[in-house]
């Protein structure tokens, strides 16, 4: 059987700039790649890379705006929340506890597209 790797995972956006500007900026994620001219950038966020790609909303409008299934995770949810609320970032759900047990929050980039945040464990940091 080959041995796969999550590498990268796309979502897709419609203003390069204004979410270039949000994810380096206000998430403050390291840019691995950045071309204006194809709409695409890529981020560092340690074991795999989160881009988005550039669409022509006239053509393809359904691929913004959505729930992406990306979740980061950082050590200190509630410390990584007032931080990027203080950064302007915008919450759907804040840290919450979670039925599962864990605890998880909802935040959207600039398009809409959401995201998760959640608590890293032990077993993961």
């Amino acid at each position: 059987m080959a041995d796969l790797t999550l590498w990268y995972s796309n979502f897709f956006i419609s203003d390069f700039d204004r979410s270039l500007t949000f994810f380096r900026d206000q998430l403050g994620l390291k840019v691995i790649q950045a071309d204006e001219a194809f709409g695409y950038a890529s981020f560092d966020t340690g074991a795999a890379y989160i881009a988005f790609a550039k669409v022509d909303m006239t053509e393809q409008p359904e691929l913004v705006g959505r729930h992406t299934g990306i979740g980061l995770a950082a050590e200190d949810i509630n410390l990584a929340y007032e931080q990027l609320l203080a950064a302007g970032v915008e919450f759907e759900m804040p840290p919450t506890k979670q039925p599962w047990g864990g605890v998880l929050a909802l935040f959207k980039d600039p398009d809409g597209n959401v995201f998760y945040l959640d608590q890293l464990d032990s077993e993961h940091s």
